[in-house]
């Protein structure tokens, strides 16, 4: 339960401030993982490629492996957390990682690394789903919107902080980077195992039908696949973005603008929407807005300032859709498996962005740096707010 029901009013510290001490590690919790996680991953490549002198194939299979291992095994991370609770997941996540990144500081041949690589991405599937599980439950129906603002304030605080600690690190060593990472998760896991309360997941007290349940849910299945989209073009930022600009400079500054954007403005946005949208229109007015940041650079072409806009434009959208879209995996659960909910609408969005992403580079080897790639991302946002917008009708997002 929280303190308050109704909007708190301040920044990110004062409205923190208004929840139980639960939700408040949640976020310390988010901005931990991220800040650890992102102080080591941008630069792990170059390690492995450069500091140990390992082939571009290997280097893939190192970096695809944690991707496969967290987006392959969400389902069942969420799975666990409905079975067993929310806090032993999220502690075994942390100590997995810990475990993780310290293999990483000292791994050098191949099969140590990819173990390495597998066991940080299964932390992240174990971990994830529960803690946004736990923060829906805790928070309350009345202010889930609120807590995931602040959770992703947090979330992007870590994405900006990560690899600015991470660079002054790596420019010692990259197994000093390694080692600060997986102090930062062994001391998060002693935190949470002493101070985040039990709290038993809100799944119904039968153990059957779990799968069942969730698998069978035609309405969550449509609204994941709409939002796949979403990750799509935001992932941009990752790929299409930096591959225009051309150069380190740009690159790094994108990632600044987005994560800015987003501290600086997503409990005012929050706040707008509360005041002025339903739900469903807010998920709509996100995607529409996601597919028209690409019409930026299709019509400025591939400068600093075409990609520098597009790259906010996206992060105030992210900064719309991001609550109300946490809200309605909740809402479309009805309170039944939350985590498990959770777990295969991070698989189904994590599939959609591997495709997306060879689409997407397919697309640009083709065409190169026309308009066109732009306008095809454009019309994929359009494409995802139309179809929320025919699954909106008739109040099926609104079930509660």
């Amino acid at each position: 339960m929280t303190t308050a029901t109704a909007p708190a009013k301040g920044g990110i510290w004062k409205q923190s401030r208004t929840f139980e001490p639960a939700v408040r590690l949640l976020f310390l919790n988010q901005l931990t993982i991220n800040l650890g996680f992102y102080m080591l991953m941008p630069y792990l490549a170059a390690h492995l490629a450069d500091g140990l002198g390992m082939a571009a194939w290997a280097v893939g299979l190192v970096l695809g492996a944690r991707n496969l291992s967290q987006q392959g095994m969400f389902l069942v991370g969420g799975a666990l957390a409905d079975r067993l609770g929310f806090k032993p997941l999220i502690v075994a996540g942390c100590a997995l990682r810990t475990v993780g990144f310290g293999a990483l500081a000292f791994a050098q041949s191949l099969p140590m690394l990819i173990a390495a690589s597998l066991a940080t991405g299964l932390a992240g599937a174990l971990f994830n789903p529960a803690v946004r599980a736990y923060l829906a439950a805790e928070a309350g129906e009345e202010r889930r919107v609120q807590a995931f603002a602040l959770f992703n304030a947090y979330y992007q605080a870590g994405i900006l902080l990560g690899p600015l600690v991470g660079v002054a690190l790596t420019g010692v060593s990259f197994r000093l980077t390694c080692v600060v990472a997986a102090v930062l998760f062994a001391g998060l896991t002693l935190v949470q195992l002493r101070h985040l309360p039990v709290r038993v997941s809100e799944a119904p007290r039968e153990q059957r039908g779990q799968f069942r349940t969730v698998l069978a849910h035609r309405t969550f299945w449509l609204f994941s696949l709409a939002m796949t989209g979403s990750y799509v073009l935001s992932f941009q930022v990752y790929l299409a973005l930096p591959l225009a600009a051309g150069g380190t400079g740009v690159t790094t500054a994108l990632f600044v603008v987005s994560a800015l954007v987003a501290l600086a403005g997503q409990l005012r946005i929050t706040a707008w929407c509360k005041r002025r949208l339903d739900r469903e229109r807010c998920l709509v007015l996100g995607l529409a807005l996601m597919g028209g940041a690409f019409l930026v650079p299709a019509a400025l072409g591939r400068g600093p300032v075409g990609l520098l806009l597009c790259a906010a434009v996206l992060a105030v959208a992210n900064a719309v859709l991001y609550p109300y879209e946490m809200d309605t995996v909740v809402a479309l659960s009805r309170g039944r498996w939350v985590a498990t909910h959770y777990g295969l609408y991070n698989t189904v969005c994590g599939i959609g962005i591997t495709l997306g992403n060879l689409g997407t580079g397919a697309l640009l080897d083709v065409t190169g740096w026309s308009a066109t790639p732009w306008l095809v991302l454009c019309g994929v946002g359009v494409g995802c707010a139309a179809a929320m917008a025919l699954l909106g009708r008739g109040g099926r997002l609104a079930a509660d």
